[in-house]
């Protein structure tokens, strides 16, 4: 078994299959050795789809998880495309989008929910540039969104 595959299963953490886009774009995007992977959902293995916002209905902590899904979701992708996650040369940059209520100003930390996961499986290859924005609405009423820039190995 690969390293990072490796390292998922002692997190416990099995891949979800990768869902198809519902519009008229890609999921993945490689130009040269960087991978931009179009915004991700909270959709758990399950096929539940995690809604509300954070600071109404969804607390700090339901955020973070969500955002955890969402990694796991992206990863999903990672694998899809490469074939071994292996060819991950690091995590460049995550841009998150927390739905949230006015005045909610905890967006970083919503999104340390994926942070905090990809520094956990890829070590210091995961730590990464990131922006972490409120908004006051999501698609599907969605808690978080989340888009990556990956760095691969040819």
């Amino acid at each position: 078994m690969v390293q990072i595959e490796a390292r998922l299963a002692q997190l416990g953490i099995d891949l979800p299959d990768v869902i198809a886009p519902k519009g008229n774009y890609a999921l993945a995007v490689r130009t040269g050795n960087l991978l931009f992977l179009a915004g991700h959902i909270p959709l758990l293995k399950n096929g539940v789809l995690m809604t509300g916002k954070v600071g109404a209905d969804k607390s700090l902590e339901e955020g973070q998880e969500a955002a955890q899904v969402i990694a796991i979701n992206l990863l999903a992708t990672l694998k899809s495309e490469l074939g071994d996650l292996d060819k991950v040369k690091r995590i460049v940059k995550l841009v998150g989008f927390v739905n949230c209520v006015d005045g909610f100003s905890q967006q970083p930390m919503v999104v340390n929910g994926a942070s905090d996961f990809f520094v956990q499986v890829f070590g210091d290859k995961g730590v990464h540039a990131r922006s972490a924005v409120g908004t006051n609405a999501l698609p599907l009423n969605i808690p978080v969104e989340i888009e990556a820039v990956v760095e691969v190995e040819d």
